[in-house]
């Protein structure tokens, strides 16, 4: 009689060389994490990156295996000096290709309240300014896909229900 048991118990060395090459093969994704912080005047914080056309929330991409919550507080540790308890993810955004970018993962996650500041600096150069500005003000300075992704964090925090977008739309 055959042996039935998977084959990951049978033969442990061909069950890891089976997982090295599906990972080796199968397409990766590049992970993003952003994160939704707010004053007491219910402001959101924006940064202006040197690197792009418009604003866009705080945070960036995710380094290889970093958990995209561990991403978000990294970049803000670098790019503004915030240590801040990254919460409740609000939202996943897949972003479809677009210029020589493949698809991506986008995550907003809930960075709360910060006390009163009257002005964030940047502590790196990747970003010209950091500022609070008001939820309607927000939108002429993101692009359009951002702006939603903001739209739906803000509402997700909200009524507790996380979204999950495809570039920007709920689906």
């Amino acid at each position: 009689m055959a042996d039935e048991r998977p084959l990951y118990e049978r033969d442990p060395a061909a069950w890891h060389a089976h997982l090295a090459e599906g990972n080796a093969r199968q397409p990766r994704k590049r992970v993003g994490a952003d994160v939704l912080l707010r004053n007491d005047r219910s402001e959101v914080l924006l940064v202006d990156p040197r690197y792009k056309p418009d604003w866009d929330l705080p945070g960036g991409m995710a380094e290889a295996n970093e958990p995209p919550h561990v991403a978000a507080a990294r970049e803000l540790r670098e790019e503004l000096g915030l240590e801040v308890q990254v919460g409740l993810m609000l939202v996943v955004d897949w972003v479809a290709p677009h210029g020589p970018w493949d698809d991506s993962l986008m995550f907003v996650f809930d960075g709360g309240m910060l006390p009163s500041v009257e002005q964030l600096r940047p502590t790196d150069d990747e970003l010209a300014e950091a500022r609070f500005v008001a939820l309607d003000d927000a939108r002429a300075l993101l692009r359009p896909y951002v702006w939603q992704r903001l739209r739906h964090a803000v509402a997700a925090l909200a009524d507790g229900r996380p979204r999950y977008l495809t570039d920007g739309v709920a689906t």
